[in-house]
C-alpha cells in the first residue's frame, strides 16, 4: 500500500523534529529462534548467533539510511527474538548464561542498541526450561551489556502465578546486588510482565512471541514533546477539545511512523508488522509525559487528578493512532517511567509523586510501574508484592501491565541513582513500611477473574 503525505504533512514533520523532540524511538526486527532449539548448548548458541547476524545484518544501516533521507531521527535499532526458554527445556541456568552471552555477541556484531526476549511465559506454571532461565537471568543480565529480560507472571486467562512472582522479587533484587557498583544497572533491563504482548518493540520487554512471522518489522514512535507543545498552546481549550486536539497529533506522529515502518519493510524485504504509538519520554527537557499532565493545569503531575489526566491522554492517543493506522499494536499509550522523565523526576523530588499514586496511574496507561528505583534494603516479598499489585491491575482490567523496579543497594530514600543514556537517573522512592511476606508466602495462583469466561 503507498502512502501518500501532502507538503503541509512534510513541513509539519519537519517542525516536530527540530523543536518538539518527535522520533521514531526504535526499529525492532523480531526473529524466530524456534528452528534453532535443541538438546545440544554449543550447537544452539551457534545457531542463534548465526540466524541473528544473518536476519539483522543490514537493520542498523537501514535504520541510518532512512533516518537520513526523511530527516527524522530513528534513536534505536533493536532485536526481539523467541523466549529463549523454549528453546532447550534440558539446559541448566549455566547453559542459558552462554545463550544469553550468544545473543550479546550477536548483538554486538550487527550493531544494534538492545536485544530483548532473554523471556520465559510462566504465568501458569513453570517448565524445566522457564527454571533454568529465571536462575540465570541475574548473572546473564549483569555479564551481557545488550541483552534484556521479561518473564510473563500472569494473564486475564490465566490468574497470576504467585510462585514465580515470589521468584522475580528474588531475581530482582540479586540483579541489583551483582550491578550494585553501576546502581543496579542489571534490574533495568529486567520487566516483568502481565498480559505481555508479543508484538511489543520497546524495550526491556520485547520479545518476538510465537504467533509471530518468521521475521517481522515493529516500530516504536516516540512525541511526548510534540503533544506536551500542542497542548500548551491551548489553554484555554476545554478538556474535550485538548483530547481532539491530541488525537490530532497522536494521528500526525502515526503516520510518520507507519511510513518508516513500511519503508524498512520493503528495504529489507521482512513483513511490516505494527506500529507502536507509545509516548515514551527521555530525560531530556521538553520531552515528558508529566509536562504533558501538567500544562492540562496539573501544579505538579502527582496532584489530585492526574490519574483523570492521564487516562484522557491514553484514549486520546489511542484514538488518534487507531485512526493512522491499521496495524497499532503493541503497548500503544503514555509510558512513566520515572527516571527517564524529566517531570517525572522532578514531581518525585518534591513529594509530589509516591508509588501509590503511580500505582494508580498504571491502571488507565500502558504498562506500569517503570524505572523506580526503590530502597537497597527492601525484601524480595516487598518486591513480590509490588509485582502482585500490578499484575492483578492487569489481570482484572484486561490490559498490560508490568514492574520494571531497581534496587538501589546501599542507598536510601532521597538518594539518587544514575544509569545515564535514555534510561536517565532518578530518586529513591519511599515504600511502604509495612510487610507483605506471610502473603506472598502463600505462593500458589491466584485464580482468573470470571471475566476470563468471556467469549
Amino acid at each position: 500500500m503507498k502512502m501518500h503525505i501532502a507538503p503541509h504533512e512534510i513541513l509539519q514533520t519537519i517542525e516536530m523534529v527540530e523543536n518538539e523532540n518527535l522520533d521514531i524511538r526504535t526499529i525492532t526486527m523480531g526473529i524466530s529462534l524456534l528452528d534453532c532449539a535443541g538438546d545440544d548448548v554449543q550447537r544452539v548458541e551457534q545457531k542463534i548467533y548465526d540466524k541473528i547476524t544473518q536476519q539483522a545484518e543490514h537493520l542498523v544501516s537501514v535504520g541510518e539510511s532512512l533516518s537520513a533521507r526523511y530527516g527524522i531521527p530513528i534513536v534505536n535499532k533493536r532485536v526481539s527474538v523467541t523466549p529463549i526458554a523454549l528453546l532447550g527445556s534440558s539446559f541448566n541456568p549455566e547453559e542459558m548464561v552462554r545463550l544469553a552471552k550468544a545473543l550479546d555477541r550477536a548483538a554486538e556484531v550487527v550493531g544494534i542498541n538492545f536485544l530483548g526476549g532473554f523471556s520465559a511465559l510462566v504465568q501458569k506454571g513453570l517448565t524445566k526450561g522457564d527454571r533454568a532461565l529465571i536462575a540465570a537471568i541475574p548473572q546473564a543480565l549483569a555479564e551481557t551489556k545488550r541483552v534484556c529480560s521479561s518473564v510473563n507472571i500472569g494473564s486475564t486467562k490465566t490468574g497470576i502465578n504467585m510462585d514465580a512472582v515470589l521468584t522475580m522479587g528474588e531475581v530482582i533484587l540479586e540483579c541489583a546486588r551483582r550491578t550494585a557498583d553501576q546502581d543496579g544497572i542489571a534490574a533495568a533491563k529486567l520487566v516483568v510482565f502481565c498480559n505481555a504482548p508479543e508484538d511489543n518493540p520497546f524495550m526491556a520487554g520485547a520479545f518476538h512471541g510465537v504467533g509471530e512471522p518468521e521475521t517481522v518489522i515493529n516500530v516504536g514512535v516516540s512525541g511526548p514533546g510534540v503533544v506536551a507543545h500542542a497542548v500548551k498552546k491551548s489553554p484555554e481549550a476545554d478538556l474535550g477539545e485538548i483530547a481532539n486536539l491530541i488525537k490530532r497529533t497522536a494521528f500526525k506522529i502515526t503516520r510518520m511512523g507507519e511510513l518508516i515502518g513500511r519503508e524498512a519493510s520493503k528495504v529489507l524485504n521482512v513483513p511490516f508488522g505494527i506500529v507502536d504509538l507509545s509516548l515514551a519520554p527521555t530525560p531530556a527537557v521538553g520531552d515528558s509525559v508529566a509536562e504533558i499532565l501538567e500544562n492540562m493545569g496539573l501544579e505538579r503531575c502527582g496532584a489530585h487528578g492526574t490519574t483523570a489526566a492521564l487516562a484522557l491522554l491514553n484514549d486520546a492517543v489511542k484514538k488518534g493512532g487507531a485512526m493512522a493506522s491499521s496495524h497499532v499494536g503493541g503497548l500503544s499509550g503514555a509510558f512513566i517511567p520515572v527516571s527517564e522523565d524529566a517531570g517525572m523526576i522532578r514531581a518525585v523530588e518534591e513529594g509530589a509523586l509516591s508509588i501509590e499514586k503511580l500505582e494508580a496511574m498504571t491502571c488507565v496507561c500502558s504498562v506500569g510501574l517503570d524505572m523506580i528505583a526503590i530502597p537497597g534494603d527492601v525484601e524480595p516479598e516487598t518486591i513480590a508484592g509490588i509485582i502482585a499489585d500490578e499484575a492483578a491491575i492487569g489481570m482484572i482490567n484486561k490490559k498490560t501491565t508490568a514492574v520494571r523496579v531497581i534496587p538501589a543497594i546501599g542507598k536510601k530514600v532521597g538518594e539518587r541513582v544514575e544509569f545515564g543514556g535514555l534510561l536517565g537517573g532518578a530518586p529513591v522512592i519511599r515504600l511502604n513500611p509495612f510487610s507483605s511476606r506471610d502473603f506472598i508466602r502463600r505462593g500458589g495462583r491466584i485464580p482468573a477473574p470470571i471475566t476470563s469466561l468471556s467469549n
